[in-house]
């Protein structure tokens, strides 16, 4: 921070973190009653960046959409990117049994994060295996929502993510609406978010960063003036978990 903060709860010089519309800049203005919380003090600043999003997506997905449980057998579709590693050890926290859906590639991350089981989905169609989960994260959302909505117990919650697969804002509205449709048959729910900005959040994600129980998992970094590679690498769809630029 450059100045003190109005209410005083910060000063100069302390190391903080937020989420703020916007990126690539040097300089932010906000107060610490905002968006600024304290960095995870375990973490660099390039490590820090990487946080804010991602695990508050997953977090609101599985916590306040899923309504995570201890003991829960809980899927995560797309658990390679930079929600999915996010969520992998955020169940595994809550105390579920996790299920990792990733690349052939991304099966020894998944299992370094902590998920009992990964399915690598060049091999084998979770949707096909027989077993049902009470609780499916589907931040990949590939192929079909009705074969998805089949891997759920008699109970359960399929949480879609918004724009999870880059379609923006037609993939939002057709995932809205064939989850409604499909919601109608039977109790299994099929919620689908936007994930929203939170300071709270941010502090329970510290929590479990400073506790060892969540760590952002990061693929690539870039200075600010290979920007535009970063992007491009980015748009390949092979990323790994978070690509950070520093400024």
């Amino acid at each position: 921070m450059r100045s003190d903060d109005a209410d005083g709860t910060r000063r100069p010089g302390d190391e903080v973190f937020g989420s703020r519309s916007g990126s690539l800049a040097e300089y932010v203005r906000g107060t610490a009653q905002s968006f600024l919380v304290p960095k995870p003090v375990g973490l660099t600043f390039e490590q820090a960046a990487a946080v804010p999003m991602a695990p508050t997506t997953a977090l609101q997905g599985l916590r306040d959409k899923g309504q995570i449980k201890a003991g829960q057998k809980v899927l995560i579709n797309g658990a390679s990117g930079g929600v999915g590693t996010f969520a992998v050890q955020i169940a595994k926290a809550f105390g579920a049994h996790v299920t990792a859906v990733c690349s052939t590639r991304n099966v020894d991350q998944a299992r370094s994060l902590g998920a009992d089981e990964v399915i690598d989905y060049t091999r084998e169609d979770f949707t096909r295996r027989g077993r049902r989960y009470d609780l499916i994260l589907d931040v990949a959302a590939s192929g079909s929502l009705s074969a998805r909505r089949r891997a759920l117990e008699p109970n359960g919650t399929l949480v879609g993510v918004g724009a999870a697969d880059g379609g923006g804002m037609a993939s939002i509205v057709a995932g809205l609406l064939e989850a409604a449709v499909l919601s109608r048959l039977g109790k299994k729910k099929m919620p689908f978010f936007l994930a929203k900005n939170s300071k709270e959040d941010l502090i329970v994600l510290t929590e479990l960063i400073d506790a060892g129980k969540v760590r952002p998992v990061i693929d690539r970094t870039y200075p600010l003036t290979e920007t535009a590679e970063a992007m491009r690498y980015l748009e390949t769809g092979h990323a790994r978990a978070k690509v950070v630029i520093t400024v």
